[in-house]
């Protein structure tokens, strides 16, 4: 059964996520250290999750259940790296789908912005959230919970010496 894990300390789409968990009865969890209050959903399906104060404490409760099912909607690369690694789906709040094909070049970007950070330039921060960047969110949080939630194919058994 698919399973929607959301990053949720600073997520801006949460009541867009839970319509379309709703949608498709999904269970959610919001998983957040609880620097930002969020408020209970008052829906069934969705879990608020407070996790310890600490870096990466809301990711590892994420990645440690992540399964091959599952989606989880963040904005952290390295979180989204972890979520591919188990095999399970991750897109960005703007709709970005991460993949094995593209998580490696987002790993190198953030990596080249904290060593300029570190060194006092500005790399700026993440523009703000837009109708058509919700919209994208949607439609590929549908297509994630879609394709997740489709069985894997049958892998090949080669006998031995094969065919």
């Amino acid at each position: 059964m698919t399973t929607l894990y959301i990053d949720g300390d600073a997520c801006p789409v949460r009541e867009e996520a839970y319509r379309v968990a709703e949608r498709f009865g999904l269970e959610v969890f919001v998983v957040a250290n609880g620097s930002r209050p969020i408020r209970p959903t008052g829906r069934p399906n969705v879990q608020l999750i407070t996790v310890d104060a600490g870096a990466d404490v809301a990711d590892d409760w994420i990645a440690d259940r992540m399964t091959a099912t599952d989606v989880c909607v963040t904005s952290d690369i390295p979180l989204a790296s972890r979520c591919l690694a188990k095999g399970g789906r991750a897109l960005s709040p703007k709709g970005h789908h991460w993949t094995p094909d593209n998580i490696g070049s987002a790993l190198a970007g953030r990596a080249v912005a904290e060593h300029l950070r570190a060194t006092g330039i500005n790399t700026g921060g993440p523009a703000s959230l837009t109708k058509d960047d919700r919209s994208r969110f949607l439609s590929a949080l549908d297509a994630a919970i879609q394709a997740a939630r489709k069985p894997a194919p049958p892998k090949m058994m080669v006998p031995p010496g094969g065919f």
